[in-house]
Protein backbone atom coordinates (compact mmCIF):
# COMPACT_ATOMS: atom_id res chain seq x y z
CA UNK A 1 0.00 0.00 0.00
CA UNK A 2 1.39 3.32 -0.99
CA UNK A 3 0.44 5.95 1.53
CA UNK A 4 0.29 9.67 1.30
CA UNK A 5 -1.24 10.00 4.72
CA UNK A 6 -2.08 12.54 7.29
CA UNK A 7 0.63 11.22 9.61
CA UNK A 8 3.35 11.48 6.93
CA UNK A 9 2.21 14.99 6.11
CA UNK A 10 2.25 15.98 9.75
CA UNK A 11 5.73 14.55 10.11
CA UNK A 12 6.85 16.75 7.21
CA UNK A 13 5.00 19.83 8.39
CA UNK A 14 4.80 19.92 12.13
CA UNK A 15 7.60 17.95 13.78
CA UNK A 16 10.26 19.96 15.46
CA UNK A 17 13.24 19.14 13.39
CA UNK A 18 11.58 19.98 10.12
CA UNK A 19 10.39 23.54 10.10
CA UNK A 20 12.87 26.33 9.90
CA UNK A 21 14.79 28.24 7.27
CA UNK A 22 16.39 31.57 8.08
CA UNK A 23 15.00 33.48 5.11
CA UNK A 24 12.13 31.17 4.25
CA UNK A 25 8.55 32.32 4.03
CA UNK A 26 5.50 30.68 2.56
CA UNK A 27 5.68 30.81 -1.25
CA UNK A 28 2.89 32.74 -2.94
CA UNK A 29 -0.22 30.78 -3.80
CA UNK A 30 -3.80 31.43 -4.78
CA UNK A 31 -6.82 29.98 -3.06
CA UNK A 32 -10.40 30.01 -4.32
CA UNK A 33 -13.56 27.96 -4.01
CA UNK A 34 -15.52 26.54 -6.94
CA UNK A 35 -19.29 26.88 -7.06
CA UNK A 36 -19.63 23.24 -5.98
CA UNK A 37 -17.72 23.97 -2.75
CA UNK A 38 -14.34 22.54 -3.77
CA UNK A 39 -11.43 24.49 -2.30
CA UNK A 40 -8.58 24.98 -4.77
CA UNK A 41 -4.96 25.98 -4.13
CA UNK A 42 -2.61 26.94 -6.97
CA UNK A 43 1.11 27.50 -6.42
CA UNK A 44 3.51 28.13 -9.26
CA UNK A 45 6.95 26.54 -8.85
CA UNK A 46 8.65 26.50 -12.23
CA UNK A 47 12.18 25.38 -11.35
CA UNK A 48 11.51 21.98 -12.95
CA UNK A 49 8.81 21.00 -15.51
CA UNK A 50 6.80 18.90 -13.07
CA UNK A 51 3.31 19.23 -11.58
CA UNK A 52 2.03 17.69 -8.36
CA UNK A 53 -1.67 17.44 -7.63
CA UNK A 54 -3.14 16.45 -4.28
CA UNK A 55 -6.79 15.86 -3.49
CA UNK A 56 -7.39 16.00 0.25
CA UNK A 57 -10.61 14.79 1.86
CA UNK A 58 -11.59 15.43 5.49
CA UNK A 59 -12.29 11.81 6.33
CA UNK A 60 -10.13 9.05 7.72
CA UNK A 61 -9.99 6.29 10.27
CA UNK A 62 -12.15 8.25 12.70
CA UNK A 63 -15.02 7.73 10.26
CA UNK A 64 -14.47 3.95 10.02
CA UNK A 65 -16.81 3.13 12.88
CA UNK A 66 -16.18 -0.53 13.69
CA UNK A 67 -15.15 -1.30 10.11
CA UNK A 68 -11.52 -0.53 10.79
CA UNK A 69 -9.62 0.06 7.57
CA UNK A 70 -12.59 1.26 5.53
CA UNK A 71 -11.19 4.72 4.75
CA UNK A 72 -7.86 3.23 3.70
CA UNK A 73 -9.60 0.54 1.62
CA UNK A 74 -11.72 3.19 -0.11
CA UNK A 75 -8.69 5.28 -1.02
CA UNK A 76 -7.00 2.21 -2.47
CA UNK A 77 -10.15 1.16 -4.35
CA UNK A 78 -10.15 4.39 -6.36
CA UNK A 79 -7.34 2.77 -8.35
CA UNK A 80 -9.46 -0.28 -9.23
CA UNK A 81 -10.73 1.06 -12.54
CA UNK A 82 -12.49 4.28 -13.55
CA UNK A 83 -14.72 5.54 -16.34
CA UNK A 84 -14.62 2.14 -18.02
CA UNK A 85 -10.85 1.70 -17.86
CA UNK A 86 -9.59 -1.27 -15.89
CA UNK A 87 -7.06 -1.10 -13.09
CA UNK A 88 -4.40 -2.50 -15.43
CA UNK A 89 -5.23 0.07 -18.11
CA UNK A 90 -4.97 2.92 -15.61
CA UNK A 91 -1.66 1.64 -14.28
CA UNK A 92 -0.25 1.12 -17.77
CA UNK A 93 -1.22 4.63 -18.87
CA UNK A 94 0.25 6.22 -15.76
CA UNK A 95 3.45 4.20 -16.13
CA UNK A 96 3.74 4.96 -19.88
CA UNK A 97 3.95 8.66 -19.13
CA UNK A 98 6.28 8.21 -16.18
CA UNK A 99 3.71 9.63 -13.80
CA UNK A 100 2.94 8.52 -10.28
CA UNK A 101 -0.34 8.06 -8.45
CA UNK A 102 -0.84 7.26 -4.78
CA UNK A 103 -3.39 7.43 -2.05
CA UNK A 104 -4.02 6.56 1.54
CA UNK A 105 -5.93 7.40 4.69
CA UNK A 106 -4.72 8.69 8.01
CA UNK A 107 -6.64 9.33 11.18
CA UNK A 108 -8.54 12.38 9.98
CA UNK A 109 -7.63 12.89 6.33
CA UNK A 110 -7.49 10.89 3.11
CA UNK A 111 -5.29 12.00 0.23
CA UNK A 112 -4.85 11.16 -3.43
CA UNK A 113 -1.73 12.37 -5.17
CA UNK A 114 -0.54 12.49 -8.75
CA UNK A 115 2.81 13.68 -10.07
CA UNK A 116 3.45 14.15 -13.77
CA UNK A 117 5.55 16.01 -16.32
CA UNK A 118 4.16 19.39 -17.35
CA UNK A 119 3.83 18.29 -20.98
CA UNK A 120 1.51 15.41 -20.00
CA UNK A 121 -0.98 17.47 -18.01
CA UNK A 122 -3.76 17.24 -20.60
CA UNK A 123 -3.65 13.45 -20.25
CA UNK A 124 -2.96 13.00 -16.55
CA UNK A 125 -5.38 15.57 -15.14
CA UNK A 126 -8.46 14.01 -16.82
CA UNK A 127 -7.26 10.60 -15.63
CA UNK A 128 -7.13 11.85 -12.04
CA UNK A 129 -10.60 13.32 -12.43
CA UNK A 130 -11.92 9.98 -13.68
CA UNK A 131 -10.49 8.11 -10.69
CA UNK A 132 -11.87 10.65 -8.25
CA UNK A 133 -15.27 11.33 -9.80
CA UNK A 134 -16.03 8.14 -11.71
CA UNK A 135 -14.46 5.17 -9.90
CA UNK A 136 -15.70 1.72 -10.93
CA UNK A 137 -14.82 -0.09 -7.68
CA UNK A 138 -14.36 -3.29 -9.67
CA UNK A 139 -15.47 -6.26 -7.57
CA UNK A 140 -12.77 -8.61 -8.84
CA UNK A 141 -10.06 -6.10 -7.93
CA UNK A 142 -11.64 -5.54 -4.53
CA UNK A 143 -11.58 -9.29 -3.89
CA UNK A 144 -7.92 -9.59 -4.86
CA UNK A 145 -6.83 -6.62 -2.79
CA UNK A 146 -8.86 -7.84 0.18
CA UNK A 147 -6.98 -11.14 0.16
CA UNK A 148 -3.58 -9.47 -0.19
CA UNK A 149 -4.31 -6.96 2.55
CA UNK A 150 -5.65 -9.61 4.91
CA UNK A 151 -2.51 -11.69 4.42
CA UNK A 152 -0.30 -8.65 5.03
CA UNK A 153 -2.12 -7.69 8.20
CA UNK A 154 -1.89 -11.25 9.47
CA UNK A 155 1.81 -11.28 8.69
CA UNK A 156 2.23 -8.01 10.61
CA UNK A 157 1.40 -9.90 13.79
CA UNK A 158 4.88 -11.38 13.52
CA UNK A 159 6.34 -7.86 13.60
CA UNK A 160 6.21 -5.97 16.92
CA UNK A 161 7.48 -2.91 15.07
CA UNK A 162 4.42 -2.97 12.80
CA UNK A 163 1.98 -3.50 15.67
CA UNK A 164 3.22 -1.38 18.55
CA UNK A 165 1.90 1.99 17.37
CA UNK A 166 -1.66 0.73 17.05
CA UNK A 167 -1.33 -1.05 20.39
CA UNK A 168 -0.28 2.12 22.15
CA UNK A 169 -3.12 4.07 20.53
CA UNK A 170 -5.50 1.36 21.76
CA UNK A 171 -4.15 1.59 25.31
CA UNK A 172 -4.23 5.37 25.46
CA UNK A 173 -7.32 6.30 23.46
CA UNK A 174 -9.47 3.29 24.35
CA UNK A 175 -12.84 3.51 22.61
CA UNK A 176 -12.21 6.96 21.16
CA UNK A 177 -12.05 7.03 17.32
CA UNK A 178 -8.40 8.13 17.52
CA UNK A 179 -7.65 4.54 18.50
CA UNK A 180 -9.01 3.18 15.20
CA UNK A 181 -6.20 1.46 13.27
CA UNK A 182 -6.13 3.08 9.84
CA UNK A 183 -5.23 -0.16 8.05
CA UNK A 184 -7.72 -2.20 10.06
CA UNK A 185 -6.98 -5.82 10.88
CA UNK A 186 -7.44 -9.08 9.00
CA UNK A 187 -10.88 -9.63 10.50
CA UNK A 188 -12.34 -6.19 9.79
CA UNK A 189 -11.01 -5.85 6.24
CA UNK A 190 -12.43 -9.28 5.41
CA UNK A 191 -15.94 -7.94 6.08
CA UNK A 192 -15.65 -4.78 3.97
CA UNK A 193 -17.89 -5.00 0.92
CA UNK A 194 -18.15 -3.05 -2.31
CA UNK A 195 -21.31 -1.43 -0.93
CA UNK A 196 -19.38 -0.33 2.17
CA UNK A 197 -16.71 1.26 -0.02
CA UNK A 198 -19.28 2.99 -2.22
CA UNK A 199 -21.11 4.21 0.87
CA UNK A 200 -17.97 5.72 2.40
CA UNK A 201 -17.10 7.32 -0.94
CA UNK A 202 -20.57 8.83 -1.32
CA UNK A 203 -20.62 10.09 2.27
CA UNK A 204 -17.26 11.83 2.30
CA UNK A 205 -15.78 12.18 -1.20
CA UNK A 206 -17.73 15.32 -2.00
CA UNK A 207 -16.50 18.70 -3.23
CA UNK A 208 -17.61 20.54 -0.10
CA UNK A 209 -15.44 18.18 1.96
CA UNK A 210 -12.33 18.30 -0.21
CA UNK A 211 -9.47 20.45 -1.44
CA UNK A 212 -7.61 20.29 -4.74
CA UNK A 213 -4.00 21.45 -4.58
CA UNK A 214 -1.86 21.99 -7.67
CA UNK A 215 1.81 22.92 -7.31
CA UNK A 216 4.45 23.04 -9.99
CA UNK A 217 5.24 24.46 -13.41
CA UNK A 218 1.79 25.84 -14.17
CA UNK A 219 0.10 28.87 -15.65
CA UNK A 220 -2.48 29.59 -12.92
CA UNK A 221 -4.98 31.12 -15.33
CA UNK A 222 -4.83 28.18 -17.72
CA UNK A 223 -4.93 25.71 -14.82
CA UNK A 224 -8.11 27.32 -13.48
CA UNK A 225 -9.82 26.65 -16.78
CA UNK A 226 -8.65 23.03 -16.83
CA UNK A 227 -9.79 22.41 -13.27
CA UNK A 228 -13.18 23.92 -14.02
CA UNK A 229 -13.51 21.63 -17.04
CA UNK A 230 -12.70 18.47 -15.13
CA UNK A 231 -13.90 19.08 -11.57
CA UNK A 232 -16.75 21.63 -11.67
CA UNK A 233 -19.26 18.84 -12.37
CA UNK A 234 -18.34 17.07 -9.14
CA UNK A 235 -21.50 17.11 -7.01
CA UNK A 236 -22.66 16.02 -3.59
CA UNK A 237 -22.81 17.08 0.03
CA UNK A 238 -20.78 15.42 2.76
CA UNK A 239 -22.27 13.51 5.64
CA UNK A 240 -22.25 15.34 8.96
CA UNK A 241 -18.81 15.41 10.55
CA UNK A 242 -17.93 12.86 13.19
CA UNK A 243 -18.18 14.41 16.64
CA UNK A 244 -14.99 13.81 18.57
CA UNK A 245 -15.37 13.77 22.32
CA UNK A 246 -12.77 15.25 24.64
CA UNK A 247 -10.03 12.88 25.75
CA UNK A 248 -9.19 12.57 29.42
CA UNK A 249 -5.63 11.86 30.46
CA UNK A 250 -5.17 8.48 32.17
CA UNK A 251 -5.73 8.54 35.92
CA UNK A 252 -3.32 5.70 36.67
CA UNK A 253 -0.21 4.10 35.23
CA UNK A 254 -0.98 1.12 33.02
CA UNK A 255 1.02 -1.56 31.24
CA UNK A 256 -0.20 -3.40 28.17
CA UNK A 257 1.93 -6.55 28.06
CA UNK A 258 1.73 -8.16 24.63
CA UNK A 259 3.03 -11.69 24.51
CA UNK A 260 5.07 -12.86 21.53
CA UNK A 261 6.23 -16.20 22.79
CA UNK A 262 9.07 -16.71 20.32
CA UNK A 263 10.53 -13.23 20.72
CA UNK A 264 14.17 -12.74 21.68
CA UNK A 265 13.71 -9.04 22.35
CA UNK A 266 11.29 -6.58 23.90
CA UNK A 267 10.01 -3.55 22.05
CA UNK A 268 8.39 -0.89 24.19
CA UNK A 269 6.74 2.51 24.20
CA UNK A 270 6.42 4.80 27.21
CA UNK A 271 4.05 7.70 26.80
CA UNK A 272 1.27 9.98 27.83
CA UNK A 273 -0.72 13.01 26.73
CA UNK A 274 0.83 15.31 24.17
CA UNK A 275 -0.53 18.27 22.23
CA UNK A 276 -2.97 18.83 19.38
CA UNK A 277 -2.10 20.22 15.97
CA UNK A 278 -1.56 23.96 16.16
CA UNK A 279 -0.90 24.11 19.91
CA UNK A 280 0.69 27.42 20.91
CA UNK A 281 3.69 25.58 22.38
CA UNK A 282 4.24 23.29 19.42
CA UNK A 283 7.42 24.93 18.18
CA UNK A 284 9.30 25.21 21.49
CA UNK A 285 8.21 21.71 22.52
CA UNK A 286 9.58 20.33 19.29
CA UNK A 287 12.96 21.93 20.00
CA UNK A 288 12.98 20.48 23.51
CA UNK A 289 12.08 17.07 22.14
CA UNK A 290 15.05 17.29 19.79
CA UNK A 291 17.24 17.40 22.89
CA UNK A 292 15.47 14.51 24.56
CA UNK A 293 14.99 12.08 21.68
CA UNK A 294 14.58 13.78 18.35
CA UNK A 295 18.03 13.29 16.85
CA UNK A 296 20.89 10.82 16.85
CA UNK A 297 22.82 12.78 19.50
CA UNK A 298 19.79 13.10 21.76
CA UNK A 299 19.91 12.20 25.44
CA UNK A 300 17.91 9.02 24.91
CA UNK A 301 19.98 7.73 22.01
CA UNK A 302 23.24 8.64 23.73
CA UNK A 303 22.32 6.78 26.89
CA UNK A 304 20.59 3.71 25.47
CA UNK A 305 22.66 3.17 22.35
CA UNK A 306 26.01 4.94 22.54
CA UNK A 307 26.85 4.68 26.24
CA UNK A 308 25.15 1.43 27.25
CA UNK A 309 24.76 -0.53 24.03
CA UNK A 310 21.28 -1.65 25.03
CA UNK A 311 19.67 -0.85 21.67
CA UNK A 312 20.37 0.31 18.15
CA UNK A 313 18.25 3.40 18.63
CA UNK A 314 15.95 5.23 21.03
CA UNK A 315 13.76 8.21 20.27
CA UNK A 316 10.92 10.37 21.49
CA UNK A 317 8.23 12.13 19.51
CA UNK A 318 4.93 13.93 19.52
CA UNK A 319 2.08 12.68 17.34
CA UNK A 320 -0.72 15.18 16.85
CA UNK A 321 -4.35 15.12 15.79
CA UNK A 322 -6.88 17.95 15.58
CA UNK A 323 -8.18 17.52 19.13
CA UNK A 324 -5.43 15.73 21.03
CA UNK A 325 -2.04 14.14 20.73
CA UNK A 326 0.50 11.79 22.26
CA UNK A 327 4.03 11.95 23.55
CA UNK A 328 6.01 8.71 23.20
CA UNK A 329 9.44 7.28 23.98
CA UNK A 330 10.23 4.16 21.98
CA UNK A 331 13.02 1.64 21.63
CA UNK A 332 13.80 -2.10 21.77
CA UNK A 333 16.32 -4.35 23.46
CA UNK A 334 17.06 -8.04 24.03
CA UNK A 335 14.75 -9.78 26.49
CA UNK A 336 17.42 -10.07 29.19
CA UNK A 337 17.93 -6.29 29.32
CA UNK A 338 14.29 -5.25 29.08
CA UNK A 339 14.10 -3.56 32.45
CA UNK A 340 17.61 -2.18 32.35
CA UNK A 341 16.64 -0.37 29.15
CA UNK A 342 13.23 0.62 30.47
CA UNK A 343 14.68 2.07 33.68
CA UNK A 344 17.43 3.89 31.80
CA UNK A 345 14.86 5.42 29.45
CA UNK A 346 12.86 6.65 32.43
CA UNK A 347 15.99 7.92 34.21
CA UNK A 348 17.05 9.79 31.09
CA UNK A 349 13.57 11.25 30.68
CA UNK A 350 13.74 12.40 34.30
CA UNK A 351 16.70 14.62 33.38
CA UNK A 352 14.20 17.10 31.94
CA UNK A 353 13.16 17.87 35.50
CA UNK A 354 16.20 16.97 37.62
CA UNK A 355 18.94 18.44 35.45
CA UNK A 356 17.10 20.69 33.05
CA UNK A 357 18.37 22.23 29.82
CA UNK A 358 21.41 24.50 29.74
CA UNK A 359 22.26 27.22 27.23
CA UNK A 360 24.78 25.18 25.25
CA UNK A 361 22.37 22.27 24.83
CA UNK A 362 19.53 24.55 23.81
CA UNK A 363 21.66 26.45 21.29
CA UNK A 364 22.74 23.18 19.71
CA UNK A 365 19.14 21.97 19.36
CA UNK A 366 17.97 25.26 17.90
CA UNK A 367 20.78 25.21 15.33
CA UNK A 368 19.93 21.61 14.47
CA UNK A 369 16.25 22.41 13.96
CA UNK A 370 17.08 25.45 11.85
CA UNK A 371 19.57 23.54 9.76
CA UNK A 372 17.24 20.69 8.86
CA UNK A 373 14.48 22.80 7.42
CA UNK A 374 15.71 23.70 3.89
CA UNK A 375 15.20 20.29 2.24
CA UNK A 376 11.66 19.92 3.57
CA UNK A 377 9.83 22.24 1.20
CA UNK A 378 12.00 22.29 -1.88
CA UNK A 379 9.85 20.21 -4.22
CA UNK A 380 6.37 20.65 -5.58
CA UNK A 381 5.41 17.36 -3.94
CA UNK A 382 6.47 18.62 -0.52
CA UNK A 383 4.70 21.94 -0.99
CA UNK A 384 1.47 20.32 -2.16
CA UNK A 385 1.55 18.11 0.92
CA UNK A 386 2.11 21.15 3.09
CA UNK A 387 -0.92 22.94 1.65
CA UNK A 388 -3.06 19.82 2.04
CA UNK A 389 -2.20 19.59 5.72
CA UNK A 390 -2.75 23.30 6.28
CA UNK A 391 -6.19 23.01 4.70
CA UNK A 392 -7.19 19.89 6.62
CA UNK A 393 -6.24 21.36 10.00
CA UNK A 394 -7.16 25.00 9.36
CA UNK A 395 -3.59 26.22 9.69
CA UNK A 396 -2.45 29.58 8.37
CA UNK A 397 0.76 30.68 6.70
CA UNK A 398 2.15 31.57 10.12
CA UNK A 399 3.07 27.93 10.69
CA UNK A 400 5.89 28.61 8.25
CA UNK A 401 6.36 32.35 8.43
CA UNK A 402 6.55 32.60 12.23
CA UNK A 403 8.53 29.47 12.94
CA UNK A 404 12.00 30.98 12.95
CA UNK A 405 11.00 33.75 15.33
CA UNK A 406 9.43 31.21 17.69
CA UNK A 407 12.58 29.12 17.71
CA UNK A 408 14.65 32.25 18.32
CA UNK A 409 12.43 33.32 21.20
CA UNK A 410 12.96 30.08 23.10
CA UNK A 411 15.36 30.77 25.97
CA UNK A 412 16.61 28.53 28.75
CA UNK A 413 14.03 29.70 31.26
CA UNK A 414 11.09 29.04 28.95
CA UNK A 415 12.55 25.72 27.78
CA UNK A 416 12.80 24.43 31.35
CA UNK A 417 9.37 25.77 32.23
CA UNK A 418 7.79 23.94 29.29
CA UNK A 419 9.78 20.77 29.99
CA UNK A 420 8.32 20.68 33.47
CA UNK A 421 4.76 21.57 32.53
CA UNK A 422 4.15 20.02 29.11
CA UNK A 423 5.93 16.68 29.08
CA UNK A 424 3.84 13.99 30.81
CA UNK A 425 5.27 12.83 34.11
CA UNK A 426 2.50 11.15 36.07
CA UNK A 427 0.44 8.07 35.18
CA UNK A 428 2.63 7.04 32.27
CA UNK A 429 1.37 4.38 29.88
CA UNK A 430 3.53 1.43 28.79
CA UNK A 431 3.29 -1.07 25.96
CA UNK A 432 5.74 -3.96 26.07
CA UNK A 433 5.88 -6.57 23.31
CA UNK A 434 8.01 -9.58 24.05
CA UNK A 435 8.14 -12.96 25.74
CA UNK A 436 5.63 -12.44 28.53
CA UNK A 437 6.83 -15.33 30.69
CA UNK A 438 10.20 -13.64 31.08
CA UNK A 439 9.00 -10.11 31.81
CA UNK A 440 5.56 -10.47 33.39
CA UNK A 441 6.49 -10.14 37.06
CA UNK A 442 8.78 -7.14 36.78
CA UNK A 443 6.32 -5.38 34.48
CA UNK A 444 3.92 -5.04 37.41
CA UNK A 445 6.09 -2.41 39.09
CA UNK A 446 5.32 0.09 36.30
CA UNK A 447 1.53 0.04 36.52
CA UNK A 448 -1.61 -2.04 36.30
CA UNK A 449 -0.91 -4.85 33.85
CA UNK A 450 -3.22 -6.12 31.12
CA UNK A 451 -1.87 -9.03 29.12
CA UNK A 452 -2.81 -10.10 25.60
CA UNK A 453 -1.23 -12.29 22.96
CA UNK A 454 -0.07 -10.59 19.78
CA UNK A 455 -1.88 -13.20 17.66
CA UNK A 456 -5.17 -12.75 19.48
CA UNK A 457 -5.32 -8.99 19.97
CA UNK A 458 -7.94 -7.05 18.05
CA UNK A 459 -8.92 -3.46 18.75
Amino acid sequence: MKRFTQMSLLSGLLLASQWVLAAFSMPDYEKYTMDNGLDVYLMRQDEVPLVDVVVAVKAGAVQDGKQYGLAEFTAEALKFGAAGKSKIQLEDEIAFYGADFGGGAGTEMTTLSMSYAKKDGDIMLPLLADMLLRPDFDQAEIDKYQKRLGALLKQNRESPRAMIGDLFNHLYYGKHPYANPSSGNEKTVATISRDDIKGFYQDYFTPDNAALIVVGDIDPKAMKAKLAKHFAQWKGKAKAKTSLEAIEAPKKARVLLVNKGDSKETRFIIGGPGIAVGDKNEVPLSVINTILGGRFTSWLNDELRVNSGLTYGARSSFSKESKAGLFRISTFTKTETTFEALDLALKTYQRLWDQGIDQKTLDSAKAYVNGLFPPRFETSSQLSGLLATMWAFDLGDEVINDFESKVGALDVALANQLAKSQFPRENLQFVLIGKADDIREKAKQYGEVTEVDIKDFYH
